[in-house]
């Protein structure tokens, strides 16, 4: 009799997580070769450095600093130049006796002139703007990273399901394998008239099962490799495999003080904050919108007309210095700065809701976490479990007690703990990765 190997029978062994829905335009990166296992830090460092959001969040960087660049512009002078020629006619003439008829300007007019227009103080309107801008820019740069954050908990949902499923399906080809050996074996005996045609029925059948839960699992790889491949931008029908890493790990933070590292740390809250700050100094920027604003013009030009030639191109020049002051504008600057309150007040419920959401989402992932932990232990002890029952059928079969399906059921419970187990390491590497997310660590 063969010796038999670790197998099991999987009854519903699709672990799939959600899914990322793939956006159009992925950039297509090199994708690598069949025989690569990527890591989880490899597939991570691809994701959040090719995919579109966090492209499309680095260009609010790029409009942010366009922004600031706009409002630092109220600091520098205007500067423009105006060039033209206007013809006249018909042409008023002055004629004095015994003196002759003159023309009082020209016929042909030039002009050439430079204006120069400095703001010379608006009682930090400009100043106040730029500081808006720039806490603009603080929140686009954040944003960056909450991206990031998010694409990292997707990608690690969607690398370990590929770790539980491929490993899954070596466990399965394993059964398959065994189930095989076994047919033949009962086969042969049936042939000698010690087995009966049932239990070459009932292996096959056991056959049949596992092939058809092996298609289930092949089809779960590929959604989970089409998920990653999308990420990375890798073509979707790419096979790619990953490193196998269920080992398990800890938070490192103190269970106690878990929602307030969160709430320390979370970009959501961050973000939440800044823009707590961004809605203030916009309410600074729009009460001083009617502040006065003193500035200075200088004008040179060349240009035809002046007595006594009137063709001669003669340079010129005008200075000036003057403020403008807004009298009435309705109720327009009233109903700015009541609109920028109302933003304060969003901004404040956006920030209590956030807390609220966070505060929640760390307690079920920490509830979660030690779940899992517990499933392993238990997991862990049905597996010696069955392995001792496993060696008990063993020298049973050997002894003639038991039936050749009698000693199939124990090693399928032997292999099936095994899965078991497997998931339940599978369920905690997530779990982690949802907490260390959910409190604002990176995923490791």
């Amino acid at each position: 009799m063969p010796r038999y190997q670790k197998k099991c029978s999987l009854w519903v062994l699709i672990f799939l997580f959600p899914i990322l829905s793939a956006g159009q335009g992925i950039q297509q990166n090199q994708a690598p070769v069949a025989d690569d296992s990527l890591s989880l830090q490899q597939i991570l460092q691809v994701v959040t450095t090719s995919y579109p959001t966090v492209l499309k969040a680095r260009e609010a960087i790029n409009s942010a600093d366009a922004a600031i660049g706009l409002a630092r512009s109220g600091y520098y002078p205007d500067i423009s130049g105006i060039a033209g020629y206007t013809r006249l006619g018909p042409v008023s003439a002055l004629t004095i006796p015994n003196m002759g008829t003159f023309q009082i300007y020209p016929e042909n007019n030039y002009n050439a002139e430079v204006d120069v227009r400095q703001t010379i103080y608006d009682f930090a309107q400009t100043s106040r703007k730029i500081k808006m801008e720039e806490s603009g820019k603080e929140i686009s740069e954040k944003m960056v990273d909450l991206v990031k954050q998010r694409l990292n908990l997707v990608t690690a949902v969607s690398y370990y399901s590929l770790v539980y499923l491929q490993e899954a399906l070596k466990i399965k080809d394993v059964q398959l394998d065994n189930l095989n050996e076994h047919l033949a074996f009962v086969t042969k005996k049936k042939e000698t008239g010690s087995a009966t045609q049932y239990e070459i029925l009932s292996t096959q059948v056991r056959i049949s099962t596992a092939e058809n839960q092996k298609v289930d699992i092949q089809t779960a790889i590929k959604t989970q490799q089409t998920i990653l491949n999308s990420l990375m931008g890798f073509p979707v029908s790419n096979a790619i495999k990953v490193k196998p890493n269920l080992v398990l790990g800890s938070s490192d933070v103190n269970p106690d003080s878990l929602v307030h590292f969160a709430l320390q740390h979370r970009y959501e809250m961050i973000v939440a904050g800044l823009k707590e700050e961004h809605a203030a100094l916009q309410l600074k920027a729009v009460k001083v919108q009617n502040n006065p604003v003193l500035s200075a013009f200088v004008s040179g030009s060349v240009k035809n007309g002046f007595i006594p030639d009137l063709n001669e191109p003669t340079p010129n020049y005008a200075a000036g210095i003057g403020i403008r002051v807004p009298i009435f504008e309705a109720t327009r600057h009233q109903n700015y700065v009541k609109r920028a309150n109302v933003e304060i007040n969003v901004m404040k419920q956006e920030t209590e809701q956030a807390r609220r959401e966070i505060s929640t989402e760390v307690y079920q992932n920490e509830a979660q976490l030690n779940a899992a932990l517990q499933k392993i232990k238990q997991s862990d002890l049905q597996v010696r479990q069955a392995e001792e029952a496993l060696g008990l059928a063993k020298i049973s079969f050997s002894s003639g007690v038991i039936t050749n399906l009698d000693l199939l059921d124990a090693e399928t419970s032997e292999a099936e703990s095994k899965v078991n187990l497997l998931k339940a390491r599978a369920d905690y590497a997530v779990s982690l990765a949802r907490l260390n997310i959910s409190i604002g660590k990176p995923i490791n």
